[in-house]
């Protein structure tokens, strides 16, 4: 087909514009926390759904039945195209297994791009697949640094983003990480923290869960987290930690959401823990610790918003009591979140028992502090990564 032109009177090929084939991802979760970060990039990305067809797997290196459908449903995730179901174990038999099932899914889906999220195993290993198999991969949480590799989530970290080929990053430190390890500038895009997008939108939802009402005053609680293997796997440094627990509990009762692992360690050395944990919450021991299973997102954003303070060695959860103003002492040496420590509301107070003991009597001694939001916390860094991963489809990776 073609015509003339009035302007300038000559015979133009009027071609019809090619029917763009749409692009695929791969969008995957491993762990809880990967969850609260997949669920708005992919509803940021479901306006572009003539551009890109997004494809959820679920490697299930953490699953809980019981909790599994109500995080999906809490967090309006669609159900995973793909259940890998690989199971516990050490860091090199969880890895490899990722790796075995990813490889075959990309070998028979091709999918165009890999979008990772976090530091766990799933994320390295389906970072290893695609790189080998020169699929592009995208990281958002990029550039987050503790500088520990005793840390095995900081060994993951290094070697995804050193694969990366489109690195989001959730502060300008994490920017300047990975310049200094060599990415090239054009890779990188400061985008704020996709976690603050799933805790801004919910928050309003925010549901109190029914331990609370096992409380003298459900208003006067902390609440403590505990999963990392340097923490619960040791059983002089684990007895240590929850001695401090219960001692800290006789001025403050604290809500012990108990991660399974941690759950099991304490009934190997000997803790009086019952064989299973009800969501109406049992004491540990006489103290008025009282632990209950892993909670809903929305029990367990209600308990970070209300409580006086937090004990954790989580890092997602440094994020968000740094938004939402809750005084949190993290339970590690160091943490590769370092821009939760200004302003006060975070801070490293290690395992020493007196340490944490001194910092929980100055924290209720204190009282409030005022949240702080850094840059790019706001809701939309979900938004803004849709848009970047767009243009990439558009415009080519180049």
């Amino acid at each position: 087909m073609g015509g003339w032109t009035e302007d300038t009177a000559r015979y133009v090929c009027q071609r019809p514009k090619p029917v763009m084939k749409r692009k695929k991802f791969a969008c995957v979760v491993g762990a809880r926390p990967n969850f609260m970060k997949m669920a708005p990039l992919m509803e940021a990305l479901r306006p572009f759904s003539e551009e890109v067809s997004v494809q959820l797997i679920h490697t299930g290196q953490h699953y809980d039945e019981r909790l599994s459908g109500l995080l999906f449903r809490q967090l309006a995730l669609p159900q995973p195209n793909l259940y890998l179901g690989v199971g516990s174990g050490s860091h090199a038999q969880q890895t490899a297994r990722v790796m075995m099932a990813f490889e075959e899914y990309c070998l028979e889906e091709k999918p165009d791009l890999v979008l990772l999220v976090g530091d766990v195993n799933s994320t390295l290993a389906c970072c290893l697949v695609a790189a080998k198999l020169l699929i592009p991969v995208a990281h958002v949480e990029a550039g987050l640094r503790s500088r520990d590799r005793t840390m095995p989530e900081e060994i993951n970290r290094i070697v995804v983003d050193a694969l990366a080929d489109i690195l989001f990053t959730t502060c300008r430190e994490a920017d300047e990480n990975l310049i200094r390890e060599g990415i090239p500038k054009e890779k990188i895009h400061f985008v704020g923290n996709v976690m603050i997008d799933s805790l801004r939108k919910f928050l309003p939802q925010a549901t109190p869960p029914s331990v609370l009402s096992r409380l003298e005053d459900p208003g006067q609680f902390g609440v403590v987290t505990l999963h990392r293997p340097a923490n619960v796997d040791d059983p002089t440094t684990l007895r240590a930690l929850v001695g401090s627990f219960m001692e800290v509990s006789a001025n403050l009762p604290l809500i012990f959401p108990c991660h399974p692992r941690t759950h099991q360690r304490l009934r190997e050395f000997g803790f009086e823990v019952d064989d299973s944990l009800s969501e109406d919450g049992s004491r540990l021991g006489e103290s008025r610790v009282w632990m209950v299973p892993s909670l809903g997102y929305l029990e367990f954003i209600y308990l970070l918003d209300k409580a006086k303070v937090v004990l954790t060695d989580s890092g997602g959860i440094q994020e968000e009591v740094t938004v939402l103003g809750t005084p949190c002492l993290t339970l590690r040496e160091n943490t590769e979140r370092p821009i939760t420590l200004d302003g006060g509301i975070n801070t490293l107070v290690g395992r020493d028992p007196a340490v944490i003991r001194e910092a929980m009597e100055r924290v209720l001694s204190n009282g409030p502090v005022q949240p702080r939001v850094p840059e790019k916390w706001d809701g939309g860094s979900s938004t803004e990564i849709a848009q970047i991963l767009v243009n990439w489809v558009r415009n080519g990776p180049n």
